[in-house]
């Protein structure tokens, strides 16, 4: 239930449905000409204010900075967890060939801790988006992805249930409990971390973390104050992070 309500509010919790409610409220509603005008423009106005570079940049950066990393370069752990969410499943399921989100550091990251032996082995936590998309299995695509590069298949645990970071953490703390795996590395994007952080906490487990997917920049902004959709989006982004953690904290799912 908790899975399908995140996926509502991941909907309703955006500029661009605020905009679009704002806009809708104005035009339906039975008020002065002057009140349908101003409820129009807070729409549009909201709709152009998360489109903005400046804006876009500072809702990223307050998820980075500062970042979360505690990773130890001179500790050879014994797994290191790759979360799921940068594999487009619909993508690779038409086209038959690997498709990569801009989150892909995440998978590079990993394997160069198991390539230079930084980290014994892997945990690949993530599970198809719903039971209507099983061709393209998250954990399996990104374990099948390693085992092409060279790394030795018996070093990767695939645990191919988990939907979203809560129940990584549980899955993935019952397989490290079941090898007794003693040092353990959490490797997610850095806005993502401290809620995946939180949810490792919760369930009891102490990890290292390794933020990589750095979205944010010191400068403001690049001189351009032109509305663009991809400012929009991570905007967006950023904002349902903010209510994941939230959202996460009131539930119990994150400490």
């Amino acid at each position: 239930m908790f899975y399908f309500l995140s996926k509502i509010l991941d909907i309703l919790l955006t500029p661009l449905a605020w905009s679009f409610a704002l806009i809708a409220v104005g035009a339906l509603s039975r008020g002065s000409p002057l009140r349908k005008r101003v409820l129009a423009g807070l729409g549009l106005g909201t709709l152009l204010f998360f489109s903005l570079e400046p804006v876009s940049n500072a809702l990223m950066r307050s998820l980075e900075d500062p970042p979360l990393r505690t990773y130890r370069p001179e500790v050879t752990y014994d797994v290191v967890i790759l979360l799921g969410g940068l594999v487009e499943d619909r993508v690779q399921a038409t086209w038959e060939q690997r498709a990569y989100n801009e989150d892909g550091e995440r998978l590079l990251e990993t394997y160069d801790l198991l390539r230079q032996a930084r980290a014994r082995n892997a945990i690949l936590s993530g599970g198809a988006a719903s039971p209507s998309r099983m061709q393209v299995v998250e954990a399996r695509a990104l374990g099948d992805q390693l085992v092409a590069w060279g790394i030795d298949p018996e070093r990767l645990v695939v645990e191919d249930h988990a939907r979203n970071t809560y129940e990584n953490a549980i899955d993935s703390a019952a397989i490290i409990r079941a090898h007794d795996w003693k040092t353990v590395l959490v490797v997610t994007s850095a806005f993502h971390m401290p809620r995946a952080y939180g949810c490792f906490r919760a369930v009891g487990l102490e990890v290292d973390t390794l933020p990589v997917d750095f979205r944010s920049y010191k400068s403001p902004y690049s001189g351009e104050l032109v509305p663009r959709a991809e400012h929009l989006a991570h905007s967006t982004g950023a904002l349902r992070e903010w209510f994941g953690r939230g959202i996460y904290r009131l539930r119990g799912y994150s400490r």
